[in-house]
């Protein structure tokens, strides 16, 4: 969660009251945030420095990025302030600073919202606050301005209307802030490279065929998004008019930054929390839009579902007085009863559901203040599911037999899943990454098999012979599953050394067979379980006739021909290929970099034997997914 500091005094003064340590930490408890530090009584505190509060803030609360967040929402919820009423000036729209957007933004960065604040106020206290909300949101919900960038300016340097265009780099040139020398964008790029600050940024726009720019009428950059601004129009304590551009790849966050920019900030102009709209339009098809929205929703929320979930009695009208110290405008529906209407502020975009109305019921009447009391439903006893009980006893048996298990990453490249592995895509079966990061995660991995051969290339100095397992999950496509995928769990095992050790991963597949109660069918029981005409299900699938696993032999080119077979599993009357093990091919070894043969067991995907077949206990082949 992000930690704001604050000067401890500025905000005592701004509460209107002197709080002890412990006095204010439960201030802090019961509102749901938490005192980190206190720097009054650090040592290591330089003396010319005022004490700070190290807040730590919810992750959802991005309204409380800042000082006047912080301020204005303790006092709301100590009935020292009221919630303010954001509104814009009425301002006819042909009248509105506008800014006009250009379709080559939509290869780049295609939306753009705009406010001014009007006859602000600074101070130094108030432009470091100012300054550092722009900075917590960008490394938050902006997510390192990929999503969202903000661009402050003085509106007085400036003329508009503005446009918002989209250029080749080398067509844009103005000087950076804080900057002396004219750059274009690609000198730009270059001299910004070894900056600390900036240079994390540059890749969001490096490869773009163009760069977007803010221009005032005269052609004045004002901004270059998302990396820096203009020198020419940066902001001061002198500033009394500012302008606010914001760009975004994502159109809810750039509603929510834009909303809480202005909002914490209006309280500073000559009209408190009153704020200038922009209009935006777009000359790719005429559309027009206002902003910031300050948009207030209402929502009807249940009296019963609040009261149920917080284990209260509280009638309507106090349910609304607690919502009021939570910064919420709530009335009781006029004709219903059972329900309330709640408005939640702009700077509120957290609240999504009637459960986060109910959140902020508890806090506000207090978590130590709720009622305790007992559950109702009867006790219960958890318990593992099927499918992982029988992982942890193939784990067990595979362990006590001297193998060791690995944990490899359920990425790899396409090539390694199958080229690396003489198999062909059929385009059908792995799941593709859309934008990889690297050549190494491309596909979610169909085998097991590709993550066991890289574990043996990064241990070729352990002595040999190495005997190593896995257990887990691969992922298949299904157009079947609502999400168009699924999961299933295999088990694989791979042996290195000096012999092709054949022998040792057929004995241990024996020996996990066996342990599941799957017996071994040999050619006679095989011929006249297949000749039987009159097949019927008895209580023990165990005893069956023909029931057990059989191998038979292969040629795939993943194996060394001649030294691959297939493993059949037949329960209930019904025989499936479940897995297939073998000495790998020379080629195979020759991809992976192994100098020495490999005898591997890899099930295959969709292997298991249905889940309607019954098993002796402990050996259930068919578990869900």
């Amino acid at each position: 969660m992000p930690t704001i500091n604050v000067d401890k005094y500025r905000l005592f003064e701004e509460l209107g009251e002197h709080f002890t340590p412990d006095t204010f930490q439960q201030l802090c408890f019961e509102f749901g945030i938490e005192l980190d530090k206190d720097t009054e009584e650090d040592e290591t505190r330089p003396k010319d420095q005022a004490p700070e509060l190290a807040i730590e803030i919810p992750a959802n609360r991005y309204d409380m990025l800042c000082f006047e967040g912080i301020a204005m929402y303790l006092n709301i919820f100590r009935g020292k302030q009221t919630t303010p009423d954001f509104k814009l000036l009425d301002i006819p729209e042909d009248k509105m600073q506008k800014i006009t957007v250009s379709p080559e933004c939509e290869q780049v960065r295609p939306y753009v919202a705009g406010a001014i604040l009007r006859n602000i106020k600074f101070t130094p206290e108030r432009y470091e606050s100012f300054i550092g909300l722009q900075d917590k949101l960008h490394q938050n919900l902006a997510r390192q301005r990929t999503l969202v960038s903000i661009g402050t300016h003085d509106l007085d340097t400036v003329q508009g209307p503005f446009t918002y265009e989209a250029l080749a780099p080398k067509d844009i040139a103005f000087v950076p802030l804080n900057q002396t020398k004219k750059m274009n964008g690609e000198e730009l790029m270059q001299f910004y490279e070894a900056d600390k600050h900036l240079g994390r940024y540059l890749h969001i726009i490096r490869d773009k065929p163009v760069y977007p720019v803010i221009f005032d009428a005269n052609k004045t950059v004002c901004s270059l998004p998302p990396i820096i601004n203009s020198d020419h129009s940066k902001i001061t304590l002198d500033t009394k008019n500012v302008f606010i551009e914001i760009t975004a790849t994502d159109q809810t966050k750039l509603d929510i930054v834009c909303n809480i920019m202005v909002a914490m900030f209006s309280k500073y102009c000559d009209e408190p929390f009153t704020i200038e709209p922009v209009k935006i339009v777009s000359e790719h098809n005429g559309a027009t839009r206002v902003t910031p929205s300050l948009h207030t929703r209402v929502m009807d929320v249940e009296v019963d579902y609040l009261n149920q979930c917080c284990g209260l009695q509280e009638s309507p009208e106090s349910l609304c007085k607690l919502l009021g110290k939570m910064a919420y405008t709530a009335v009781p529906d006029k004709e219903n009863d059972k329900l309330i209407k709640v408005s939640v502020p702009p700077t509120r975009a957290d609240v999504l559901h009637a459960c986060d109305v109910m959140e902020d019921v508890a806090i506000a009447y207090g978590y130590n203040n709720l009622p305790r009391t007992s559950p109702n439903q009867a006790s219960t006893i958890g318990k593992p599911l099927l499918i992982n009980k029988v992982s942890d006893i193939v784990r067990n048996e595979c362990a006590m037999a001297g193998w060791i298990e690995v944990m490899p990453l359920i990425l790899c490249s396409h090539e390694e899943n199958f080229e690396w592995l003489n198999r062909v895509d059929d385009g059908q079966t792995a799941i593709k990454l859309a934008n990889p990061k690297s050549v190494e995660y491309q596909v979610v991995r169909t085998s097991l098999l590709p993550g066991l051969l890289k574990t043996l290339r990064e241990n070729k100095s352990v002595r040999l012979p190495l005997k190593i397992t896995e257990v887990a999950d691969i992922a298949l496509k299904d157009e079947t599953k609502e999400r168009k995928a699924r999961n299933e769990r295999h088990f694989a095992a791979a042996f290195y050394g000096k012999t092709s050790g054949f022998e040792v991963v057929h004995g241990l597949l024996d020996r996990i067979l066996s342990m599941l109660r799957v017996s071994f069918v040999t050619h006679e029981e095989d011929l006249q379980s297949s000749k039987s005409i009159d097949y019927k299900v008895t209580e023990n699938p165990s005893e069956e006739k023909g029931n057990g696993y059989f191998i038979k032999e292969i040629d795939e080119p993943t194996f060394f021909q001649g030294r691959a077979a297939a493993i059949y599993v037949r329960l209930g009357g019904v025989t499936r290929r479940i897995g297939e093990f073998g000495v790998l091919h020379p080629t195979v070894l020759d991809k992976f970099d192994l100098r020495y043969p490999v005898s591997t067991y890899v099930p295959i995907p969709n292997g298991w034997i249905s889940p309607g077949v019954r098993m002796p206990n402990n050996a259930n082949m068919g578990i869900p997914e």
